[in-house]
């Protein structure tokens, strides 16, 4: 445990709502919110399914605090200081289901006095997010959906396409070179190894540097920032405690979404990476989540980065174009998940979804691509550019 996590823990911090649990009984589950209140607070979702709300986003709060934003983020159940019940034993793998996910949410908005707040989910957040929206319309002021999942088992398809056609076929000119140097690695590197660092490499760091790294690790350069790319969220599977846990979500992941799909024996699968076979097998998702965006009676912002490969622009294109008040917000040199990378940009979105000014946003999505990077995922980026430049 972290020092950080080891102080988190001793004075556990925020609101504490008692939550039930299937068969009796009760669990802690762990909420923090920035106020001031008063205003319309921002709901705040983060990916996942494992991924903790309190300690790793601390500086998205003390931004929020710093501009006046009211955010509440709530620890998943099953993660981090929401994992125990209050007799230190980890929850039930029957507890930890989408919809109680939601209900939390919205168990948390009563125990705070909320009647409504915005609500901005990001990747895995976006689907829980819906979710909550579906069992709890009542309670939104505006819906923001930052790298939005609308179905993994029909968004997949379009991820596969969208990875081919940019890192395979070559079908953008100015990426041809780049889909030449994959291709001339295919018959060398592993293939779950070359899809995940390509996705990586791409996302956080950009074509450049993309294409340095694949002629490098073609010329026998580089080995140990390649192997260090492989290896990046490789640990995911055993977890980093209060950071990232994924093994009592495993229900949601596999079971409910469907993360553990098998790969289709194409080139630059996602799947490759996919969850161990011992996981859950996916039963089916509990919603048809783009029927309901069509009968949102809220304004929808949808968030889609450029360089987005795991929720790609199709994807949020979609999903804006499903729900009745909706606008889609597109990030220039901007990967996976504003929440994580881009936060400030996260923020300024929040802000005027509280404000009600939605419809003013994709003229600013200019102005909020080239804000300064602010989040715990945005220095892989930066250490790859000097690195690949370095070994050039």
């Amino acid at each position: 445990m972290t020092g950080a996590a080891a102080r988190l823990v001793a004075r556990r911090p925020g609101l504490v709502v008692p939550r039930p649990l299937p068969g009796g009984g009760t669990f802690p589950l762990t909420a923090v919110r920035t106020g001031p209140a008063g205003r319309v607070p921002v709901l705040v979702v983060p990916g996942g399914p494992g991924l903790a709300s309190v300690l790793p986003f601390r500086g998205l709060r003390a931004a929020a605090t710093r501009r006046g934003l009211d955010l509440i983020m709530v620890e998943h159940r099953g993660v981090g200081l929401s994992r125990r019940d209050g007799h230190g034993r980890d929850l039930p793998l029957e507890a930890v289901t989408v919809e109680a996910a939601a209900d939390d949410l919205a168990a948390v908005l009563d125990a705070t006095g909320t009647e409504r707040a915005v609500v901005y989910g990001s990747s895995y957040g976006s689907y829980l997010a819906q979710v909550f929206a579906v069992r709890h319309p009542h309670r939104l002021a505006a819906l923001v959906l930052d790298s939005p999942v609308l179905s993994v088992v029909d968004d997949l398809a379009v991820i596969r396409a969208n990875r081919r056609r940019l890192f395979w076929d070559g079908a953008e000119p100015a990426l041809a070179p780049m889909a030449a140097a994959v291709r001339d690695l295919a018959d060398v590197v592993p293939p779950p190894e070359l899809a995940h660092v390509v996705e990586v490499a791409y996302e956080f760091a950009g074509p450049e540097v993309l294409l340095r790294l694949l002629r490098a690790r073609r010329a026998g350069r580089l080995r140990r920032t390649w192997r260090l790319l492989d290896r990046f969220d490789a640990d995911s599977s055993s977890g980093v405690p209060y950071l990232v846990e994924p093994d009592l979500v495993a229900g949601i992941a596999c079971g409910q979404l469907g993360f553990g799909l098998p790969p289709d024996g194409s080139p630059l699968d996602p799947q490759l990476r996919a969850p161990a076979p011992d996981r859950p097998a996916f039963r089916g998702e509990p919603y048809d989540l783009p029927a309901h965006l069509r009968a949102l009676a809220v304004p929808l912002v949808v968030v889609s980065g450029e360089r987005d490969l795991r929720t790609p622009r199709a994807v949020a294109e979609r999903a804006a174009g499903l729900a009745p008040d909706a606008v889609l917000v597109p990030l220039r040199d901007t990967g996976h998940s504003a929440l994580d990378g881009h936060q400030l940009a996260a923020l300024d979105i929040a802000a005027a979804a509280v404000a009600r000014a939605t419809h003013r946003l994709p003229a600013l999505a200019g102005r909020l691509s080239a804000l300064p990077r602010r989040g715990h995922s945005r220095w892989l980026g930066t250490a790859l550019r000097a690195v690949t430049a370095a070994g050039a």
